[in-house]
């Protein structure tokens, strides 16, 4: 699997933070084993963004993108909309899923505005920018993640959930 892990940040662009939460989401995805990582850091610029999100859909073929970064309320806050500017297709669901989680931890993860969507064959993902809230939303992703890739690139089998695919509480 192709990832690219895209750091957004004006602080880390400009040498002013360490990113962690970058080296978290690839510490995370080891464990699909056989990634080629494509990763960058651009400040909270719209056009940067996404003129990176397409590069890397487009040229580089990349099969899932992870933004970190840049998804809250502030007005530097610029990766939703880049990605919006760059989708085909929204999947709300991966969105709506990191934010129930988040929300198990901090009623803060509501104000998140990120979203999840679909460019050609690459999944496009925000995250939140801070390690442990990226460390929580991967978790979610991992158990879906390669079903989601083989659907996009057309690969998938039957949907039809069997009943070790139901989970109940």
């Amino acid at each position: 699997m192709r990832i690219g892990v895209l750091t957004v940040s004006d602080k880390g662009f400009r040498g002013e933070r360490v990113d962690t939460s970058g080296p978290a989401i690839q510490e995370l995805l080891a464990q699909l084993h056989g990634n080629e990582v494509l990763e960058a850091l651009v400040p909270d610029n719209r056009q940067e963004i996404a003129l990176r999100l397409r590069a890397w859909a487009d040229d580089h073929q990349v099969d899932v993108i992870f933004t970190t970064g840049g998804t809250g309320l502030s007005p530097s806050d610029v990766t939703p909309d880049a990605t919006q500017d760059v989708i085909d297709s929204p999947v709300p669901g991966v969105a709506e899923a990191i934010r129930a989680e988040g929300m198990r931890t901090t009623p803060m993860a509501m104000l998140s505005r990120a979203i999840c969507g679909v460019r050609g064959t690459t999944l496009i993902i925000n995250l939140p920018g801070s390690e442990w809230a990226v460390r929580e939303s991967v978790a979610v992703l991992i158990p879906v993640l390669a079903h989601a890739v083989d659907s996009i690139q057309g690969l998938a089998g039957d949907h039809r959930a069997s009943g070790a695919d139901i989970v109940r509480e």
